[in-house]
């Protein structure tokens, strides 16, 4: 019972969270500056063909107007279509076509599901390299604090987050693709492709699991019920493994629970200095396009799995420590 209130509670606060997101970027596009219609038609397009596309994709209509009608969409399961990419041309840029029928224009949902599973792939390895990075730095400053291990994670932590990703990226690719030769860096033809701008996205990632750690185990480790745990005849790596470990892994979960959805939404920078055909990639080149369609459906879809990614961190953490109430 306390399970279905739990996720009938968090599935309508979702709910709510996904309907503000999408009126905010449904109003926020329609307000700035330039004009989608004349865009997709060219600047050199006379305004008779400017206002006829206008109309066509419907934004001489009221914003209320517009937006009651995108939500009836959503309903039925339609993101819409994009402006400016054919149904032939859903991997490269903006394809050019002069049939404006709904019918040419490719799927929005197409678009997001193509390029879902490498941006998932992607987030998955770097989670991947962060935990081999940060675990065995911050259980040992955790059970060590103060001396030269909870040092040496202190300054791994700030070398890591004083790095900007872009600048890494960059010699990570001269270094390992340009002059070593042993890792491609641009574009994606095979598994090989994700592992350099995983590792960039794992050292961005790590110093907030390191200090998680490391806090949470030093703090545990001070508890009553540690304490005695030697008296009951417990070796301390049972003490380590099975209490201190799995009672830190609570914050843990709740970071990743934040990283993974800051992950799919934020490789903006790593797919564009890759060339990575991901989530982050066709966002950059919706917006340069002003793609209204796309835009607002990689918003509402990196929103809802933001959502349910909590929402899953959140019952992992109910299972491990059953005293827990959301």
């Amino acid at each position: 019972m306390y399970l279905l209130i739990f996720l009938s509670r968090r599935l309508l606060q979702g709910a709510a969270v996904l309907l503000i997101v999408t009126f905010a970027i449904f109003t926020l596009l329609r307000v700035v500056p330039g004009d989608p219609a004349r865009l997709i038609v060219g600047g050199m397009a006379p305004d008779e063909v400017v206002e006829q596309k206008a109309e066509e994709l419907g934004l001489n209509d009221p914003i209320p107007v517009q937006f009651i009608k995108y939500l009836g969409e959503i309903a039925q399961g339609d993101l819409g279509n994009s402006f400016v990419r054919a149904r032939s041309g859903s991997m490269g840029g903006a394809v050019a076509f002069d049939d404006p029928s709904r019918g040419d224009r490719a799927e929005v949902l197409d678009l997001i599901i193509e390029r879902v599973p490498l941006t998932l792939q992607l987030a998955g390895l770097a989670v991947l390299f962060s935990l081999i990075i940060s675990f065995p730095l911050g259980v040992a400053a955790g059970l060590n604090p103060g001396a030269w291990q909870d040092k040496l994670a202190f300054f791994a932590g700030s070398i890591f987050v004083s790095v900007p990703n872009f600048w890494l990226g960059i010699v990570l690719a001269l270094l390992f693709s340009v002059h070593l030769g042993i890792l491609p860096s641009i574009g994606y033809k095979g598994f090989e492709y994700t592992i350099l701008p995983a590792f960039v996205l794992a050292i961005e990632m790590s110093p907030f699991i390191i200090r998680t750690l490391s806090v949470s185990i030093a703090q545990i480790m001070q508890e009553e019920f540690i304490s005695v745990a030697p008296l009951r005849g417990l070796m301390r790596s049972r003490i380590v493994g099975a209490h201190a470990i799995r009672n830190a892994s609570i914050p843990l979960l709740n970071l990743f629970g934040i990283q993974l959805g800051s992950l799919l939404g934020g490789v903006l920078v790593i797919e564009f200095i890759f060339d990575y055909p991901g989530l982050g990639r066709l966002t950059i080149n919706a917006v340069l396009q002003r793609d209204f369609p796309l835009i607002q459906g990689i918003a509402i879809f990196i929103s809802a799995m933001f959502v349910f990614i909590n929402i899953a961190v959140d019952l992992a953490a109910s299972f491990i420590d059953p005293r827990l109430e959301y």
